[in-house]
């Protein structure tokens, strides 16, 4: 019927080549990164081993598959498996099949990673996790080359990129002030998580600037959104618009894969005449098939239909959350984590605390002792060393040493951690960028605080030093294993 056609959006091929191919990279380093971190900070042996999580665990509550058994073999056998049919998508062999095919293998990666998420703890706790599991199963319903990607479906992304950016964008005016008296960016890049190479020179540029900066942020995630769903050619420079600002974000900082996905998720809204007008090399009929209709058959209609009018449902609880005074941030409302609600850093952090890890083989340790820092891949540490581009690879154990001063030090992990440091455990050792003592035991670690500051141009030039950092407090005093590390009582 042709009432029927208007669920086709041949004019998107483009669109669906990028989200597909876009989306499974991003679970391929999703799955490379517990691969190389998971079971030192989660397996058998680590900080916080799942099966002692399970062992209190809500099977009706957490779907995965190792809700009966965990072990470190069956870990990286997901891990492999999500690896390959990633990989596999990448290259585009699913989709030269039938649709149920690439269908199949998305889903496969949701479930595959929804069983590391929903074990993962605080490890796994972030915001762009849930985003990569929505955007696998969301995709998941683009069809293959045989078919037209259809429409229903690419609204829903536009739609998940809307609550992405407009989620964010509202939390930032509900939060900090520093966000309505355009301040924030006095302060964001020194202090962000995981600062990357160019964030000091970002931090460097005049205030004026710094505040263009933020009311640019403002316009692209509070007004910009809107337009996602205008039509073409209004949509793509929205979606431009978008690509832009999170490039922006790439450039200047180490988000994981958020600014990552949202970059391909952004895509959906971009058309082939669009993109063609932009980039000549991409070509208006992407296959080749000049003059032959693909014919969507009723089957994969009725599914895409079905899937649309779930998510569509789901949609509620998100769509109330944004326009709540409790908004919600980073959250799921139902335990297969799809249509949930994003946002991030409502308030900006004035001052970078970083927690140093120091060991030593001194018996009986003093001021005078040999202490040697634990140098970490992506958290500042060393004043000299130039801050590493890490993104989208996400460093769990880094991001979470940021959340300590924030929170407490005296944290179970960190403990645990500790401990392994005194054991010299290697697999912990490799998830550190330099172990002062070459793999063998410290006779005592202890945790200090520091003040870390960007240091000015007049000061680098001087001292070769990028950050000038100040000693605040000992948290942790030195811990030995004749004192156990654990939790103070």
């Amino acid at each position: 019927m042709d009432w029927l056609s208007w669920f086709d959006a041949p004019e998107y091929e483009f669109a669906r080549q990028v989200l597909q191919r876009g989306v499974a990279a991003l679970y391929f380093v999703a799955f490379l990164s517990s691969l190389n971190q998971f079971p030192a900070l989660l397996g058998e042996r680590g900080l916080l081993p799942v099966p002692d999580f399970l062992s209190g665990f809500s099977r009706l509550r957490r779907p995965t598959l190792f809700r009966w058994r965990y072990t470190d073999r069956l870990l990286r056998w997901v891990c492999a498996a999500g690896l390959l049919v990633s990989a596999l998508l990448v290259a585009g062999i699913p989709q030269q099949g039938p649709p149920w095919v690439p269908l199949v293998a998305f889903l496969a990666l949701w479930l595959l990673y929804m069983s590391i998420v929903n074990v993962g703890q605080t490890f796994y706790g972030f915001g762009w996790e849930m985003l990569l599991l929505e955007a696998g199963f969301t995709v998941a319903f683009l069809g293959s080359d045989q078919t037209d990607p259809p429409r229903t479906i690419l609204i829903l992304i536009v739609w998940l990129v809307f609550r992405l950016e407009f989620g964010a964008g509202m939390i930032k005016i509900r939060g900090g002030r520093e966000w309505r008296d355009l301040t924030a960016l006095y302060y964001h890049h020194e202090t962000q998580p995981m600062p990357g190479p160019l964030s000091r020179q970002a931090h460097l540029l005049p205030k004026p600037l710094h505040k263009v900066e933020v009311l640019g942020n403002h316009f692209a995630q509070l007004v910009v959104p809107f337009f996602l769903f205008a039509p073409q050619p209004v949509a793509s420079v929205a979606a431009g618009i978008v690509i832009f600002t999170q490039l922006w974000l790439v450039a200047t900082g180490n988000f994981a894969w958020l600014n990552w996905i949202a970059i391909v998720l952004a895509f959906a809204a971009v058309s082939d005449p669009v993109a063609h007008a932009v980039l000549p090399a991409i070509p208006l009929d992407w296959h080749g098939q000049a003059g032959v209709e693909r014919e969507t058959p009723l089957w994969w209609l009725a599914l895409t239909l079905a899937a649309t009018l779930l998510l569509a449902v789901l949609s509620y609880w998100p769509l109330r959350n944004l326009f709540s005074r409790r908004q919600l941030m980073n959250a799921s409302f139902n335990r297969w984590q799809l249509v949930n609600t994003y946002g991030a850093f409502g308030t900006v952090t004035k001052q970078r605390i970083e927690i140093v890890v120091e060991g030593t083989f001194d018996e009986d340790p003093d001021e005078s002792s040999d202490w040697r820092e634990y140098g970490f891949r992506g958290k500042p540490g060393d004043v000299r060393r130039l801050p590493r581009p890490w993104a989208p690879y996400h460093l769990r154990l880094d991001w979470l040493m940021w959340f300590l001063p924030l929170r407490t030090v005296h944290e179970e992990w960190f403990y645990a951690f500790l401990g392994k440091l005194l054991e010299a455990d290697r697999q912990t050792l490799r998830l550190l960028r330099r172990d002062p003592f070459d793999g063998a035991p410290p006779r005592w670690v202890r945790v200090r605080s520091y003040h870390y500051r960007f240091a000015s141009r007049k000061e680098f030039r001087k001292t070769g030093n990028r950050w000038v950092r100040t000693l605040l407090y000992e948290p942790i005093p030195p811990l030995s294993l004749r004192r156990s590390p654990g939790r103070p009582g």
